[in-house]
């Protein structure tokens, strides 16, 4: 997998880079310079100073991720809203996740982190006569948004399997979700408190 590094800060993006590399990901280019010369990005990092149409454009088949380096709760919601994103992702992301989120998002599949699944909740997404969204069930949230299978979310949380398929259907209908995919479509639109 080739990865892509458009970030404004060159020490981040070269810190970065080195991380990747380290993570056993050895394709990495910044700022569209080598090692890959010429070959497009399959999963390409971007902040908000570098996140543009232009440079969408530039990489068509690229899977987007935002880094999250402390971006305003409103610039963060028009971002997910204007652009084809696959995710965001925090700069206080630990190696195994970052790895885990650059596998997820290159299979096509949605990644946000817990501050990004968090900001996104302000909105109305929970607002349902069935009730608020419970803390627990937010971890669960946390937990799919981050792309963990219910065995995962069961150890985290240390509770069984079978209570958090229980936690998520409940989830499911207080958001009007019928899937795992859904859901974390629906945190993205809760941003803009659309239903």
């Amino acid at each position: 997998m080739h990865i892509g590094l458009h970030l404004s800060n060159q020490l981040v993006a070269e810190a970065l880079r080195q991380l990747i590399v380290q993570q056993g990901y050895p394709q990495v280019s910044v700022n569209g310079n080598a090692p890959a010369k010429g070959k497009t990005p399959d999963v390409l990092l971007v902040d908000i100073a570098t996140l543009s149409t232009a440079l969408l454009a530039r990489y068509p088949e690229a899977k987007v991720l935002l880094v999250d380096n402390g971006i305003e709760h409103q610039k963060l919601c028009k971002a997910l809203l204007s652009y084809r994103l696959h995710g965001v992702l925090s700069v206080h992301t630990e190696p195994p996740l970052l790895v885990k989120a650059l596998k997820v998002v290159s299979e096509g599949q949605v990644w946000l982190d817990n501050g990004s699944v968090k900001a996104l909740l302000h909105g109305d997404a929970t607002a349902s006569p069935e009730g608020p969204v419970s803390a627990r069930e937010q971890d669960i949230i946390d937990g799919v948004c981050q792309g963990l299978d219910n065995n995962e979310i069961a150890q985290r949380l240390a509770i069984s399997p079978h209570t958090v398929k229980a936690h998520l259907n409940r989830i499911f209908r207080k958001v009007n979700v019928a899937n795992r995919s859904q859901l974390v479509t629906r945190m993205l639109q809760s941003a803009s408190g659309g239903r």
